[in-house]
């Protein structure tokens, strides 16, 4: 079942992008992340307060555990480095076609794949492997079809801030595995909504001191801020997909290289969105390459069945 779980976080993801594109567009980047991490703590704090006291059975599956300093020092370095990510993401997607940015989103599973192998020992099949190798050839085509739109990847910063993006969530995601895996299978066993809860909560508070102190003394010489509905739906349906995310990686079985792969399968949602809602170019040659990524989804879906 986990494979679903992950399929669905992917589909949920994708509208995470588009709702994030739709927010940034002309928009100030720092109070929208604020905002961001305040809309996702409001939608957890009732579960921490429920659960701490005894309104939520610790048997359901919206139970969250609280912990000491030994498990909250793990939380805090999440936070850290979710929000260095974000902090990246944010200002490359607002400044790049998002028709560009999900593919390179989408070589996010690759370096996640590489640290699989070498810290867990995961192991693909064939199909799997197959699946892997297609989704870099068509994430290579699709970039290239960047250069036609004037993005220089070598000397673009916002592209430069995207691949940093990148690479802080591939850190992410391996440090998903170890936070969530048993002692006996090298982890810390944390549990999995403890861990979405709390860490979106430690970077309200962090977030806070960035626009206090990078921002808002700045605010009226740098992009103004506007407000728009459409930055509720970011914290909506990141909190979704993460949720289902961190479930999908607590069942047996589950392989953080292949649910970060179909996760990158968002690009598709985010494709057809830019598409239609945002009018971006060069969509044929985008769309003969994007094909080549569909086929690795339904090639990992059948190795991991």
């Amino acid at each position: 079942m986990w494979i679903i779980y992950a399929f669905l976080s992917a589909f949920m993801l994708g509208f995470y992008d588009v709702f994030k594109k739709k927010s940034l567009t002309g928009n100030a980047v720092i109070p929208i992340l604020l905002l961001n991490t305040l809309f996702s703590s409001i939608l957890f704090l009732p579960l921490i307060i429920l659960s701490a006291n005894g309104v939520i059975s610790d048997t359901s599956l919206f139970y969250t555990h609280s912990y000491g300093w030994e498990g909250h020092q793990y939380i805090i370095l999440k936070a850290i480095i979710v929000l260095s990510s974000w902090i990246f993401g944010y200002f490359g997607i607002k400044n790049l076609p998002i028709t560009i940015v999900g593919p390179i989103n989408a070589t996010r599973p690759v370096m996640v794949l590489l640290g699989a192998l070498l810290l867990f020992g995961e192991k693909l099949n064939v199909y799997q492997w197959a699946g892997v190798l297609i989704a870099i050839g068509g994430i290579y085509l699709l970039s290239n079809s960047g250069k036609k739109e004037g993005i220089n990847f070598s000397h673009n910063k916002w592209i430069i801030f995207v691949f940093i993006s990148n690479m802080l969530g591939a850190i992410s995601g391996l440090y998903d595995k170890y936070l969530m895996a048993s002692p006996e299978n090298g982890g810390i066993g944390l549990d999995k909504l403890a861990v979405q809860s709390w860490f979106n909560i430690y970077q309200l508070f962090l977030m806070t001191i960035i626009l206090m102190l990078l921002w808002y003394p700045k605010r009226k010489s740098t992009t103004p801020f506007q407000w728009r509905w459409s930055i509720i739906l970011i914290s909506v349906f990141l909190s979704l997909a993460d949720f289902v995310y961190f479930y999908s990686l607590s069942l047996d079985g589950a392989m953080i290289s292949i649910v970060s792969m179909i996760r990158r399968g968002s690009v598709i949602v985010s494709f057809l969105c830019g598409a239609f809602i945002f009018k971006e170019k060069n969509l044929k040659s985008k769309l003969a390459d994007l094909t080549l990524v569909i086929i690795s989804m339904i090639l990992l879906f059948i190795g991991s069945r």
